[in-house]
């Protein structure tokens, strides 16, 4: 019994870690100079699985509150209560919440970034901690509630496309830290903003097909697993475009 418990949660962490921790490495690995620590991309890490994951749901529960409904709607779950104010949970509360609890991570390394592609980097480190607890907890979710197959399911897509989309939407906000911090225009909010746009549209794609029949989900989910993977082909060429140019702030 005592084993199986063992194999049950090694299988969890597992399929919930290891695809955020390969695209870490991936991101981090596209610099070829001036390479981000890996301490640092750890701290990231860390802070976007632990701590930006517990302050997005107490914001998140602050603003249920505030909306006056006591249900919060996620993507890949099936739409209990497909109405607007659904939909704008999804959409607009939880996009707004989630981007800006990651990106607050980068002021706590703020002293380790010398070039425009540390904030990629280092938001996308961030933004791939968030996506693995949040793996963690829905992938557990479909394995207690419906079974092995949900399970398989769940990990494939969440593994892909929610993964890459938040390594993605933290990048580009923290883009927005790092011009900022280097080069004294204030861009912090703007590009905050264009993630929060990222990861609602991402989330409306993942959520609004299925209120309908036929086959709007399945190609509705098929959109926002291209949207995310070239997201994250854009982040990527965007950081080797600003390590060629290697402009040091330090």
């Amino acid at each position: 019994m005592v084993q199986n418990t063992i194999i049950l949660i090694v299988v969890l962490l597992s399929a919930a870690f290891i695809p955020s921790l390969i695209y870490m490495v991936w991101i981090r690995n596209t610099e070829r100079y001036g390479k981000v620590s890996w301490g640092d991309m750890a701290k990231m890490f860390l802070w976007g699985a632990v701590v930006a994951v517990i302050m997005a749901v107490i914001l998140s529960i602050i603003f249920i509150n505030v909306l006056s409904t006591d249900y919060l709607q996620r993507e890949y779950e099936p739409l209990q209560d497909p109405t607007v104010m659904t939909l704008v949970i999804v959409c607009v509360v939880a996009p707004i919440v989630e981007e800006f609890t990651k990106v607050l991570g980068l002021f706590t390394v703020k002293d380790s970034i010398f070039e425009l592609e540390d904030g990629l980097v280092l938001g996308a480190g961030s933004g791939l901690g968030f996506a693995a607890t949040e793996n963690l907890l829905y992938e557990s979710n479909a394995l207690f509630q419906h079974g092995v197959q949900a399970f398989i399911v769940v990990v494939i897509l969440r593994s892909i496309a929610s993964t890459l989309l938040h390594g993605s939407a933290s990048a580009v906000a923290g883009y927005g830290v790092s011009r900022t911090l280097l080069t004294g225009r204030y861009s912090v909010i703007p590009y905050y903003f264009v993630a929060v746009l990222m990861h609602g549209g991402f989330n409306y794609l993942a959520s609004v097909g299925l209120i309908y029949g036929g086959n709007i989900p399945v190609i509705a989910l098929v959109a926002a697993l291209f949207f995310s993977v070239i997201a994250f082909k854009i982040v990527r060429r965007k950081i080797t475009d600003l390590d060629e140019d290697f402009t040091y702030y330090g």
